[in-house]
This record gives structure tokens, C-alpha cells and sequence, in this order.
């Protein structure tokens, strides 16, 4: 049996949209089940568990190469597929050098057929471009970073 891999995310996103736990599709003899793992333990001393683990995280993404960049990325709010420009062939919204202003779109993201802009947050001078056209991109991937 082969696995429709794509069919595999768009139940995740539906997992994760309306926060589920677990969700099942049958289509003739073909069945998936996407499901997720919910931790009680973890959510039984979340202050404990922030005040142990802050100190440790503050040195090490100020240490981390690249953390400027991260700090100034736009990121993505969705799994889907990335697209640079309105159509193929067309010139990208936004490419490095370019001096972009808040609320102008700087991708496409494609999430379960529908397209979805993805604005700046910020004026600013786009300093890299972290994707390539029709790459699929995870949630909270940087996408653009704006100096």
C-alpha cells in the first residue's frame, strides 16, 4: 500500500488547526489515522519546569550563529508549499537587496489549495531569502529575513 503523503500533512494541519488529538479517514479499504501524543506530565508544573530551563536557553541562541537572522526572520504560520511569485515565471515578491514595507506580501504559502500571503511585519531591507520556489516549509520555518 503506498501512503498519500500529502493527504498525511493535510490531516495534521487539520490536527493542529483545530487542536485534536487524533483523526481518521476511510476511503474504500484505504484507512489513515494521524494522531498525536499528549504529555499530562509536562503540564502539571509548567512553572517549575520555565524557571529550570530559561537560564540554560538565554546562552545558547546568543551564542548560535545565524541568531541575528532569526531574531529579524519572517517565519512561516503554516506547513505548506512556498511560492516566491504570483505565478510561474513571474518575478518574486521579494528577492535579497530589496527594500520591502510592512504589510507587503513577501511569499505565498499554499496550505490545503488555498493561497495565503505572507506580509512583512516590518520595513526593511531583505538580507536572505531561506526558501526556494515550491520548497515545502514546516511551521515557524524562516522564510525572509528583514534588516
Amino acid at each position: 500500500m503506498q501512503v498519500d503523503a500529502a493527504l498525511v500533512r493535510q490531516l495534521a494541519e487539520l490536527l493542529d488547526e483545530n487542536k485534536l488529538t487524533e483523526i481518521e479517514v476511510q476511503d474504500g479499504e484505504r484507512r489513515i489515522r494521524v494522531a498525536r501524543t499528549v504529555t499530562v506530565a509536562a503540564q502539571a508544573a509548567p512553572a517549575a519546569a520555565a524557571t529550570a530551563v530559561a537560564p540554560l536557553a538565554v546562552p545558547a541562541v546568543a551564542e548560535a550563529p545565524g541568531a541575528s537572522d532569526n531574531a529579524n526572520a519572517i517565519k512561516s504560520p503554516m506547513v505548506g508549499t512556498v511560492y516566491l511569485s504570483s505565478e510561474p515565471g513571474a518575478k518574486p515578491f521579494a528577492g535579497v537587496g530589496d527594500t520591502v514595507s510592512e504589510g507587503q506580501t513577501l511569499v505565498i504559502i499554499e496550505a490545503m489549495k488555498v493561497m495565503n500571503p505572507i506580509l512583512a511585519t516590518k520595513s526593511g531591507k531583505v538580507s536572505r531569502v531561506c526558501v526556494q520556489n515550491g520548497q515545502p516549509v514546516e511551521y515557524d520555518q524562516p522564510l525572509i529575513v528583514i534588516e
